[in-house]
């Protein structure tokens, strides 16, 4: 028991510490880990036969590909970005999320990873379901995985840094913009093939989500900001604020903040910085495109730092 309690506690430190990546690979691994213990606690039930119960549970939470069934299950629509049957989905998908997740949140914000991965799951769910109503593609009736969001996170990083080199378990550093586009000719393959091509489909649809999101950025629209608003309006519903800190009138609030990208390009984009703060970024980010994140200097990487935590 004093085990279990220790893994609990751990995982409460990194959801309330830890930036949005490391959290939402602690969900991520943490509903797996819910799932299987189901499965487990279903076989004790069913005499060791827990699959056809199993599965039915699970696509409850799955996305379907029929729109009558969708209509029953909304909530599958987030659900199914946050849900793993196989191990080894999960872990690929957890390596992405990390890797291109940690390039997202350096360079534009920790406050933009948890908006472009719901944008990018969503794409990839809503081209999932029209790819079934057009009905030409092979697709199977109810999907999930993380896989169209972190092809996000791998969009927005492909045109954030596409040289930047991440080391990889037996080939070495590899530059990022090779590491995305082979996993969009594998799924671009897919689709051409007689395979399950639903799944590609909303990975595609996941990265170009991502690229889009950044190019929205670069010319002063940020998506995530939308999202991070309806996000503080549903935490609000169950955030319960006393009265006397309601009428509890604020001196010198500060305004909101405008959105703003720390790209090289600047355009049109309000920032509360001064000029000197920007042109320093804008040149960090110019050098990142020319040398790579490994060609800055450890001050460089220190103020980038601090940048994407404002």
């Amino acid at each position: 028991m004093a085990l279990f309690n220790s893994i609990w506690d751990d995982l409460k430190f990194s959801l309330r510490t830890g930036n949005m990546i490391t959290k939402l690979v602690v969900i991520n691994f943490a509903v797996f880990v819910v799932t299987k213990l189901a499965y487990l606690i279903l076989g004790g039930f069913t005499l060791g036969n827990p699959g056809g119960l199993y599965a039915t549970g699970l696509d409850y939470f799955c996305i379907p590909a029929s729109l009558s069934t969708l209509i029953w299950q909304p909530w599958s629509y987030i659900t199914h970005m946050f849900l793993h049957d196989s191990f080894w989905h999960l872990f690929g998908n957890l390596v992405g999320l990390y890797i291109f997740g940690s390039i997202v949140s350096d360079l534009i914000g920790d406050r933009r990873v948890l908006p472009l991965y719901l944008l990018g799951g969503l794409a990839g769910g809503t081209f999932y379901i029209f790819s079934a109503q057009v009905g030409i593609l092979n697709v199977s009736s109810y999907a999930l995985g993380a896989s169209a969001a972190v092809m996000a996170m791998g969009g927005a990083a492909l045109i954030l840094a596409p040289d930047y080199r991440v080391h990889l378990l037996l080939l070495g550093a590899v530059k990022v913009k090779y590491i995305v586009l082979v996993l969009v000719l594998i799924d671009l393959a897919t689709i051409s093939g007689n395979f399950d091509s639903g799944g590609s489909i909303a990975h595609i649809a996941g990265f170009v989500t991502g690229c889009i999101f950044v190019y929205q950025l670069r010319d002063g629209r940020d998506w995530a900001e939308f999202v991070n608003q309806i996000l503080r309006k549903i935490t609000s519903l169950f955030t319960f604020t006393s009265a006397a800190t309601k009428k509890t009138p604020r001196k010198n609030k500060p305004g909101p903040m405008k959105a703003t990208y720390v790209g090289s390009k600047g355009n049109n984009v309000s920032d509360a910085h001064d000029l000197s703060f920007q042109e320093k970024l804008d040149g960090i980010l110019d050098k990142i495109k020319q040398a790579g994140y490994e060609g800055l200097s450890q001050e460089e990487k220190d103020f980038l730092y601090e940048a994407s935590q404002k």
